[in-house]
Parts: structure tokens; C-alpha cells; sequence
């Protein structure tokens, strides 16, 4: 059976590029709507990883950067096991809307999974990517 190997999701926001880039690429501005600690090291083949309160934590592969206009990571595909080398990427596009920023995030590589793992870990993401989104769009508009 086929199913979507991506998820897609554009926003708009009222922050200028730069502001937006800066709360995707660094540790300050990762750890202020996607994790409550990150690290990262801005380069292609450099490593970064997110820590939540609750105890998850999310490790990535910097996969590509253009500052910028485009930043792009791998990372596990949750719900398989930590060993499993599966993974998907997860590529940010920014584009200027007026005076602010068109932001386009990418996720894909589901494809890959059982169904039973893609039920999961697609769902998840899906919901995920749209609680994130909106703890950026807040984080962008108090900053």
C-alpha cells in the first residue's frame, strides 16, 4: 500500500528572515520553541540535539546549509528502536513574504517504514510539526 512520504507545512510570520533563521540554526533560538536545551553545530556533517523537560532528546545530523534560505537535518524516526539507522529529513526553506517570512518545513523519508511504524511515527510528526510550528510563531512574535 502507498502512503505520503512527506509532511509539508508553510507558514507565514511577521519576523524578517534573519530573526527566523537565527530561531532555526542556533542553540539560543532552537531551546526557545522546540526543545528547552540544544546544541548545534552549524555546518554540513555537524551534529545538534534538542532536550525536552519530560526527558526526550533528539539528536540530528546538520545535512545542509544556505544561509539564508535553507536549512536541512536528519534525525531518528521516533518510535523505532534507538540502534535502527533509519531516518528522516527535515529540510526548512525561508523566503520573504513583504517585511516578514515565508517559512516552508519539509519532513520526509516515512516511505521507508512498515505500516504499523509509519502509522506512528507519520502521525506523530504530523501532530508534532504542528504544535512546533505554533511554539515558533509565538516565540517569534514575543521576541
Amino acid at each position: 500500500m502507498a502512503f505520503p512520504d512527506r509532511i509539508e507545512r508553510t507558514m507565514d510570520f511577521a519576523a524578517p528572515p534573519e530573526k527566523v533563521w537565527a530561531a532555526l540554526t542556533t542553540a539560543e533560538g532552537l531551546s526557545a520553541w522546540f526543545g528547552q536545551e540544544a546544541g548545534i553545530d552549524l555546518r554540513p556533517g555537524g551534529t545538534a540535539w534538542m532536550r525536552w523537560d519530560h526527558g526526550h532528546t533528539a539528536d540530528m545530523r546538520v545535512e545542509r546549509v544556505e544561509e539564508p534560505t535553507v536549512f536541512g537535518f536528519t534525525w531518528h524516526i521516533s518510535g523505532l528502536p534507538d540502534e535502527d539507522p533509519r531516518r528522516t529529513y527535515v529540510e526548512f526553506t525561508l523566503e520573504p513574504a513583504g517585511a516578514g517570512t515565508r517559512l516552508t518545513v519539509v519532513e520526509s523519508g516515512f516511505a521507508q517504514l512498515s505500516q504499523d511504524a509509519y502509522d506512528k511515527a507519520y502521525d506523530g510528526n504530523t501532530q508534532g510539526w504542528a504544535s512546533e510550528l505554533g511554539e515558533l510563531a509565538a516565540y517569534l512574535d514575543a521576541a
